[in-house]
Parts: structure tokens; C-alpha cells; sequence
């Protein structure tokens, strides 16, 4: 497996494909780098070197007691980005990736990037603050944390068959192999990893980041996201993030990667030749 090593000894696992100008990936909670093999391998056949690494404490990588905000996943990402040279990288970031991707772009600035994107993303911030009152109350990430000691296994397969994907919709067309993607890959991770994870990707505030953003943005939310609301979501960091594009995709779910990858796959791929 390809893996580089992080100063505390972590191993983080990473993906390396394709030839070109490289486009680096950073994933959702709780999964990994599987997670956009869409995206890859499309993108891989038309011309890119597509990266994608597994968050400490997610996947292949090392499952470190430590570490797991994100101040941390953004000097992993860091650390990806000098280990392997890149130079002009597109930064891609799902979910609790676009809070790494954006907390990387506050740390370390845009010396190696040329552009980035936020898709799903929980940026600027999620936690309901009486700065951020269109926000989720702390009762809903307690509630995960609750489900997560509970029964984590079973809390991953009700997510990932109601909200997640838009499964609980009318009319949605969610395969069972979709479903059965996101429990394994959820439960290749580190139980203490993910734990910590809903606070790094929930309490985070992203505001003063997205504030220093200074390359070309793509911003695209599906607006029938059950998980990260569009509200406080896309539409608050497109105001924050200079000159950002903002895609909406009508009725779309939290995880359209999957759902509207070939969407997601033609825009990305456009976002990137402009």
C-alpha cells in the first residue's frame, strides 16, 4: 500500500492514479478515500492525477488515540501535499473534507494550490451559535455521539438508508450496494477516531479560513441535504469565500457523489478546464 508517515508516527494510506495536473480528495465522515472512486477514475481517464488519502484514524490509515481535529487533518493534508510534490493542486473536499480542506487553505495558505472545491461541505460552521443561529442545536451531535457508543454499526446502516443518500425521500433510488458501501467503509474506522471526528466536523469554526481563500471555488450543496443544511452551509461560505461559484443541485441528498456523481463528475471536470 502506498503510505506516507506523519511526525507522530501516524501512517496515512493514500490512492495515486492517473497521470496530469493533480486533483487531491479529501473525504467525509466516516469514510475513506473509496468514497470517490466516481470521481477518480472518471477523472483519472480524462487527463488528471487524482489523490485521495484516508483521514488518520479512517480506512487503511494508523488509528491514533490523538489527533483527530482539525488542526491535525489539515497538517496531515499539508504533510500529503509536500511528501508528494504537488504543485497547482485542485483541493476537493466532501463533507467534514471541505472543513479540512478549508482549515488547510487557513494553516498553510495556497502556495500549492490552484484551485479548491466545496462539495456537501460543513463549512463555515454547523453547531447552532447565537452568531450562527441557522445552525444544528448541540442536541443533534449529541445524538449521534449517543448512537455512535451505542450501536455504532447499526447507527451507520440507518444513516446511510434514510438521510444520508436521500433514501427516506419518495421516489429515491438508493441500491442496497450504496448503502452496504458506506457501512463498510464507516466501520474500517477507528471507533475513538470517528468519536472525535463528530466535534472536529460539527463545532469547528471555518469562518476566518474560508475568509483567506484566494483561488477560483467551486461551492456546490444539494438543497434536499438532510445531514449539512444548505442554509448555513453553502450559501453563508459562498458570501465568505471572494468570487466563489455556487452550484446548487435541486433535490439532491448530502452523499450525491454517489447520487449525482455523473452531474457531480461533468461539472467538476468543467470546473477544472475553466
Amino acid at each position: 500500500m502506498s503510505t506516507i508517515t506523519m511526525k507522530d508516527g501516524t501512517q496515512l494510506y493514500y490512492k495515486d492514479w492517473g497521470t496530469g495536473d493533480p486533483v487531491v480528495f479529501s473525504h467525509g465522515w466516516p469514510l475513506n478515500a473509496d468514497s470517490w472512486e466516481a470521481q477518480m477514475v472518471f477523472l483519472a481517464s480524462n487527463g488528471y492525477r487524482c489523490i485521495a488519502h484516508d483521514r488518520r484514524g479512517h480506512g487503511r490509515s494508523s488509528q491514533p488515540w490523538s489527533g483527530n481535529e482539525m488542526d491535525t487533518y489539515a497538517d496531515d493534508l499539508s504533510e500529503l501535499l509536500k511528501t508528494l510534490d504537488m504543485k497547482g493542486a485542485v483541493l476537493i473536499g466532501f463533507s467534514a473534507g471541505g472543513g479540512e480542506v478549508a482549515r488547510y487553505i487557513g494553516r498553510h495558505g495556497t502556495k500549492r494550490v490552484a484551485k479548491a472545491a466545496l462539495i456537501s461541505a460543513v463549512p463555515p460552521l454547523m453547531l447552532k451559535t447565537a452568531a450562527n443561529p441557522g445552525g444544528l442545536p448541540i442536541e443533534k451531535f449529541d445524538e449521534i455521539r449517543h448512537d455512535s457508543i451505542a450501536d455504532r454499526s447499526q447507527f451507520y446502516k440507518d444513516l446511510a438508508s434514510g438521510p444520508f443518500f436521500g433514501a427516506n425521500r419518495p421516489d429515491a433510488k438508493v441500491s442496497q450496494g450504496m448503502i452496504d458501501s458506506f457501512w463498510l467503509q464507516g466501520m474500517q474506522a477507528g471507533h475513538k477516531n470517528t468519536f472525535d471526528c463528530i466535534m472536529a466536523f460539527s463545532e469547528t469554526d471555518f469562518t476566518e479560513d474560508l475568509k483567506k481563500f484566494d483561488v477560483p471555488t467551486l461551492i456546490l450543496h444539494g438543497d434536499d441535504d438532510q445531514i449539512v443544511p444548505i442554509g448555513a452551509a453553502a450559501l453563508r461560505s459562498a458570501k465568505l469565500v471572494r468570487n466563489a461559484t455556487l452550484k446548487i443541485y435541486a433535490g439532491a441528498p448530502h452523499g450525491l457523489a454517489y447520487t449525482h456523481k455523473d452531474q457531480l463528475n461533468a461539472d467538476l471536470l468543467a470546473f477544472l478546464k475553466t
